[in-house]
């Protein structure tokens, strides 16, 4: 019988306006860089992971959401902002965390290609 378990799932994000850049921003973030294969560089961390790729359209870079679920968003912005993640990589300022009208806090982070990550707490 074959086995069909499902063992990972990762999406592809936009990396490609700065394909080095990206790849730096997302291991300062402290996602760990597992392989990097030229065109698609893999990520992961103790949670996940996604697949940087040396693609870039603007629409699609500009509207990609990324969420990310953290024990400690406080202790989480605190690092965020330690990083200085504009002066470093040329992306807009971070913004801190917020309750939102759905109930959860959450702050957000703009990649070097526009997307968007929400980062809320547990």
């Amino acid at each position: 019988m074959a086995n069909l378990d499902i063992l990972k799932v990762r999406p592809f994000l936009p990396g490609g306006r700065d394909y080095a850049l990206s790849k730096s921003f997302y291991e300062a973030l402290g996602f760990t860089l597992e392989f990097d294969a030229g065109e698609v560089a893999g990520f992961t961390s103790p949670a996940g992971g996604f697949l940087l790729q040396n693609y870039y359209h603007e629409d699609w870079a500009g509207n990609f959401m990324m969420q990310m679920v953290v024990e400690d968003l406080d202790a989480w912005w605190a690092r965020i902002e330690a990083l200085d993640l504009p002066g470093r990589f040329g992306v807009p300022a971070p913004r801190p965390p917020a309750l939102q009208p759905w109930g959860l806090r959450v702050a957000y982070v703009v990649g070097p290609c526009g997307e968007l990550w929400h980062i809320v707490q547990a």
